[in-house]
């Protein structure tokens, strides 16, 4: 099968297809690529900030998301010792700029079928399921996909290819554009209970990160289910921390029960800080975790990859249109780059590092930290645009 389009993109996540709906709604020519065959179902990102919520809005699918949604006006930082509230940041104070303040819990499996729907509505676009990216030959004109579908080849000829294919994106690597950064060697295990703790803890945020100088954990409140994370130390067997004893030990140290917690979900990945050298090798762009990767403590991932999808949609515009020429994508580039070093990367990293804090000199000055912010409205707000993204958007914007 040998089909063309302006702009072929490979993987079919939030950051996929956000630019494939984006692009088509302005009626460019998408062809989105997705190895699966179906979108994803499993348990991934589940926290939209009110920046991206701003952007998906154009999509008109940010009602269905809050339908569905835990709408969260505030986080709270706390101390496991006691579960004391060291910080509570209310979105109210950032009201004047975002039409949302407030984080949206609403899982990355369930926005992508949004998405899709989005789609199905526009003439000028396809999905095909299936279909692996195995090569591509760059021009000067164009780019050359070649992917394996499931009755065959199948060539596309696209004036620009969008890897949005992941952490271990195989667009990247065959652009050869280097992944720079780090794996934890510690890993991460996340865990979901329909247990109730905001009925059992005073004044629960639905988004709660939790300082521990031993185990730090994070409580995400979705839909239907709490989901924990916690820490792993690098030299515990994986079966051990996935079985229900070593489960419920660390549900149980957490918050004790007369009986065990129900475990509806358990999973154990390793977490990477690395972004790309470039975004952009002549007509070939990364967008997502194809450019970067991160902790999820702040909830950046996901985020961040709407948020290069938005960027570059209106530089690809310009580019397809004949108003700007392809040092534009280079603005992009640089931009999204710079963000993800100077933002996403430092702050997830700035979190885990504050979180885990050890000796009390450390611990200390966190909290003197958190005081210094709370107690002072403009310290508290210029706190939340930063944890929001939306201070990184007016930075990148100068770039």
């Amino acid at each position: 099968m040998t089909l063309e389009c302006d702009v072929c993109i490979v993987g079919a996540g939030p950051a996929g297809l956000s630019l494939a709906a984006w692009l088509s709604a302005q009626g460019i020519e998408t062809i989105c690529i997705e190895r699966n065959d179906s979108l994803a179902l499993d348990l991934r990102a589940s926290t939209f900030h009110p920046s991206t919520l701003d952007m998906l809005d154009e999509l008109g699918v940010v009602e269905s998301m809050k339908r569905e949604g835990v709408v969260v006006p505030n986080y709270q930082i706390r101390d496991r010792q006691g579960l004391e509230i060291l910080a509570d940041f209310q979105f109210e104070l950032i009201s004047d700029r975002t039409k949302h303040p407030y984080r949206l819990q609403f899982e990355q499996h369930k926005l992508t079928p949004l998405l899709a729907a989005y789609l199905e509505n526009l003439p000028n676009n396809r999905l095909l399921f299936s279909t692996s990216y195995t090569l591509h030959e760059a021009k000067s004109t164009g780019v050359v996909t070649t992917a394996e579908g499931p009755d065959g080849p199948v060539i596309i000829s696209s004036k620009f290819l969008v890897g949005a294919d992941g952490v271990g994106s195989a667009v990247r690597t065959n652009a050869e554009i280097e992944y720079e950064g780090f794996t934890y060697p510690e890993r991460f295990f996340s865990m979901s209970t329909p247990f109730r703790f905001e009925e059992n803890l005073s004044d629960l945020s639905y988004v709660t990160y939790i300082a521990d100088p031993r185990e730090w954990c994070l409580m995400l409140r979705t839909p239907e289910l709490w989901r924990l994370m916690f820490p792993v130390p690098p030299d515990e067997d994986e079966k051990q921390t996935l079985s229900d004893e070593a489960t419920q030990g660390r549900l149980q140290g957490f918050y004790r029960l007369g009986e065990d917690y129900e475990v509806r979900h358990r999973t154990l990945y390793r977490v990477q800080q690395r972004v790309a050298e470039t975004y952009r090798r002549g007509r070939v762009i990364l967008v997502g975790d194809a450019a970067h990767a991160n902790n999820p403590l702040g909830g950046m991932g996901l985020n961040s990859g709407v948020h290069d999808a938005y960027n570059l949609k209106n530089k690809l515009l310009a580019v397809l249109e004949g108003s700007a020429d392809e040092t534009l994508l280079d603005t992009y580039s640089n931009q999204r780059r710079m963000v993800s070093i100077e933002h996403v990367n430092k702050q997830s990293a700035e979190n885990k590092k504050r979180l885990e804090a050890s000796s009390p000199e450390a611990r200390k000055a966190y909290r003197e930290e958190l005081e210094n912010i709370t107690s002072d409205i403009e310290k508290t707000r210029a706190h939340l645009l930063r944890t929001s993204l939306i201070e990184s958007l007016d930075q990148a914007s100068r770039i």
